[in-house]
């Protein structure tokens, strides 16, 4: 399982729906202008302050599944990035002392 597409692919909908909110909140607001309960100022601050608090929720829920991807990820052995650049670097270390070893035994 590619769980950065998945990851990406459950962002991509809560950016999704953040735009569909922001939309609609929008046209209620336009709403609420034509029949005179706020002012165009008034309808604007609305947007922005409740598009301000869903972005930043938004931003703590994408903070939540990254750690909770993290830890299922972990709990399920696999290793992460910096581990396997490690095990290459030994790995290449190795196969070069090999060689060197073979080297010296040609000689």
């Amino acid at each position: 399982m590619d769980s950065n597409n998945w990851i990406k692919q459950l962002l991509m909908v809560g950016v999704g729906t953040t735009s569909l909110v922001a939309e609609k909140l929008r046209e209620v607001s336009e709403q609420w202008v034509k029949e005179g309960k706020i002012n165009p100022e008034q309808a604007r601050e609305f947007v922005d302050d409740l598009m301000q608090q869903i972005q930043a929720e938004q931003g703590n829920f994408e903070e939540q599944m990254e750690r909770q991807m993290r830890n299922a990820l972990q709990d399920l052995g696999v290793p992460r990035q910096n581990e396997l650049d490690e095990l290459r670097g030994r790995i290449d270390r190795i196969e070069r002392q090999i060689r060197e070893l073979e080297n010296r035994s040609w000689r």
